[in-house]
């Protein structure tokens, strides 16, 4: 898929999502038609742009990246790597301070130039992800390092859906 340009979002018959960073909800739209809704958790630094904030970037993004097709369920990951481990509550408590990356990333991408593209303020360059997350983390607060993790079936429906140049909006 061609990476999408502002004048065309959001597209009328293609899929995309919205992320609602006041609501910490998701809704995948396919054209004018929400497709599926779930809780999220996006960073509880808040709203921001900036290199270093450990918040969520808002404005239009597209899926840059699509990471973890075939692996198991809770597979870890670290700098997008899986790490070879499967998250289990045991390995949970071996680790208390981990911040968990599991079963698939979406690596977002900004399309607004000094917004959310360039300089400090570039998502790509931030590492931002929709991603998984343990069961025992929240949903529907604000909670992580400034990532959007989801929980893992959602998750999985998301990847299947938001191909490589999926655009999403992430907003208050």
């Amino acid at each position: 898929m061609a990476t999408p340009i502002l004048a065309e979002l959001p597209p009328t018959e293609a899929p995309w999502l919205e992320i609602d960073l006041t609501e910490q909800r998701l809704r995948a739209w396919q054209g004018t038609r929400v497709v599926h809704e779930c809780s999220v958790s996006s960073g509880a630094n808040g709203v921001g742009q900036h290199e270093g904030s450990g918040q969520t970037p808002g404005g239009w993004h597209y899926v840059r990246a699509s990471i973890g097709q075939g692996l198991p369920e809770n597979a870890v990951f670290r700098g997008r790597r899986f790490t070879g481990e499967v998250f289990s509550p045991t390995l949970g408590e071996q680790n208390p301070d981990r911040d968990w990356i599991l079963t698939r990333i979406l690596w977002l991408c900004g399309l607004e130039p000094g917004v959310n593209r360039g300089g400090s303020v570039d998502s790509q360059r931030r590492y931002i992800y929709l991603h998984g997350t343990p069961p025992h983390e929240p949903m529907g607060v604000a909670a992580s390092h400034g990532c959007v993790r989801l929980r893992n079936q959602d998750l999985l429906w998301v990847f299947e859906v938001a191909v490589p140049g999926t655009p999403v909006w992430l907003h208050t």
